[in-house]
């Protein structure tokens, strides 16, 4: 590809992308309308995707930042309704859609439509956990959601590869299925334990911000890397060592935190706007190459597999939801009581996405009815995404589930707060008794004292009452003072670079110090 039409795909897709904060319409939803759009429109080159350049080059890393903000504890304490639908329920799509895509495509074989089955099988959570943060959803139902989006890609493609393997008339039968799906779901998992260490190593003795950014980058390609290598999932090496290095990323040095925060911030706002965009970019593609499958008849094939696409996640979500329940009264003590209304939404978030039009590009020339699976894919993720992204938040709103406690948030917040600064009071103490130590002016170590009481007042001041004109609380004031006191220093520091006082490489010094201290402010405000 040359290099315009892929400046022109980041560039435009981040502007929808933008564009897309300030609406009500999920971000998703308005980059897939976009490449729809773009697609037909004079001059637009073609963008048809390539399954060698998103399955190892942008799944990875859009899988470690997914994995690195996960929370290891939250994802283990419902890691069977996890595992249930990104392992069960993928299996299950598989064998029910392919049989229903086999039952209603005339002269389609089974195996041939199983390869369609597990192709659709994954469902991208990426929407759908975006409208659950936005609507406050609680958080196990979004802890579960993003659970499923880190591993089912795993079980869709091993998946794949055995159905693949059996239309193309070299399967090794059942049992060489389940030892390949072993192979890949073992193997991945062991590569990622044999990586996460090391790396993890590697990170806490890097000094150099810069250095480490580096290493961060490359993590999510090595450890996918080196499982496709001895043919394990690289998915899963990649979800394995993102979940460790996010548990532990306290240990690194807090320069790198800041920067890494930044960089991979940017890195999944771009890659995740691409991609949708693609999608969209797609359709003259799909439509060029369908062939004998056209009008009336295509398009009932396509209703078909997006009516079976969505019951069968409907048929597998409220057993596998409440059958547990029913027969194990060690799952009904440990997990909290539920209802219809949260298998509901899960069953209702399984939009497609990228991933499985990737697969479907993938599939070889010679595999039967190769065009229609690829037309029938395009349709159920273009469907998906459309009816069920645009009606997922006013069901979540109809059904009225139970909002986040964002007062009980904010006290267990506070809580930890006074807690932490209590052990750092008495530290300071300690240290300050010190023989080492005990030539600090009393200013300075009333200063930290201050800082500390400041820390400590934060959070319970959200939690009093506010200013009525403003609507701020008394912490918010302090925040906003704070800053506009910073912009001061700020643009003195320039008209002093300006007049020549001080010279550009102090100017940036300076600018930094009050940079960080802007930030820090910035996250105690959006934490």
């Amino acid at each position: 590809m040359e290099v315009l039409p892929l400046v022109a795909l980041v560039a435009g897709s981040a502007a929808v992308a933008g564009v897309a904060r300030r609406t009500p319409v999920p971000a998703p939803l308005l980059l897939v309308a976009a490449g729809l759009i773009a697609a037909y429109v004079p001059g637009v080159p073609s963008y048809a995707l390539d399954p060698h350049i998103v399955l190892p080059l942008l799944l990875p890393p859009l899988l470690h930042t997914a994995a690195v903000d996960s929370s290891y504890l939250d994802l283990r304490a419902n890691v069977r309704p996890i595992a249930l639908l990104s392992v069960g329920y993928v299996l299950f799509a598989t064998l029910a859609v392919g049989y229903a895509a086999y039952l209603v495509v005339p002269g389609l074989t089974l195996p041939v439509a199983l390869v369609l089955g597990a192709v659709v099988a994954p469902p991208d959570a990426v929407a759908a956990t975006a409208i659950a943060r936005r609507l406050g959803l609680p958080n196990r139902i979004t802890t579960i959601l993003q659970g499923e989006s880190l591993v089912n890609d795993a079980t869709a493609i091993t998946a794949y590869k055995v159905a693949l393997a059996a239309a193309v008339g070299v399967g090794a039968g059942w049992a060489g299925g389940v030892a390949e799906f072993l192979l890949a779901s073992v193997g991945g998992v062991g590569v990622g334990l044999l990586l996460m260490v090391p790396i993890h190593w590697l990170r806490k003795r890097l000094r150099e911000p810069l250095l480490q950014n580096t290493l961060s980058l490359l993590i999510p390609f090595v450890a996918y890397a080196a499982a496709e290598r001895v043919h394990a999932s690289g998915v899963l090496a990649v979800v394995v060592v993102g979940l460790y290095l996010g548990h532990r990323n306290w240990q690194v040095d807090f320069a790198t935190r800041l920067q890494e925060e930044a960089v991979w911030k940017v890195v999944a706002f771009v890659l995740e706007s691409v991609v949708f965009a693609l999608i969209g970019l797609q359709l003259p593609v799909v439509l060029k190459g369908l062939g004998e499958y056209e009008g009336a008849v295509a398009a009932w094939y396509a209703v078909a597999v997006f009516l079976a696409v969505v019951a069968a996640r409907f048929v597998w979500v409220f057993p596998a939801t409440f059958v547990p329940r029913w027969v194990s009264e060690r799952i009904r003590h440990r997990e909290p009581e539920t209802d219809w209304k949260s298998p509901a939404v899960v069953g209702w978030a399984g939009m497609r996405g990228v991933v499985s039009l990737a697969i479907a590009f993938s599939v070889p020339m010679e595999v039967p009815h190769r065009n229609l699976i690829l037309f029938l894919t395009f349709t159920t993720v273009i469907g998906t995404l459309v009816v069920q992204g645009l009606t997922l938040p006013p069901l979540i709103r109809l059904l009225k589930l139970p909002p986040r406690d964002l007062q009980a948030e904010t006290l267990a917040e506070a809580q930890a707060q006074s807690e932490a600064s209590r052990a750092a009071e008495e530290r300071l103490t300690e240290l300050l008794e010190r023989p080492e130590n005990s030539t600090l002016p009393p200013p300075l170590a009333d200063r930290l004292r201050t800082v500390l009481e400041r820390r400590r007042n934060a959070v319970w001041e959200r939690l009093g009452e506010v200013n009525p004109v403003t609507g701020e609380s008394a912490d918010d004031v302090y925040r906003r003072l704070a800053r506009d006191m910073i912009e001061a220093e700020r643009e003195v520091f320039v008209s002093l670079r300006d007049r020549r006082r001080i010279d550009d490489e102090m100017l940036r010094a300076l600018l930094r110090r009050l940079d960080l201290e802007e930030a820090a402010a910035y996250r105690e405000e959006s934490g």
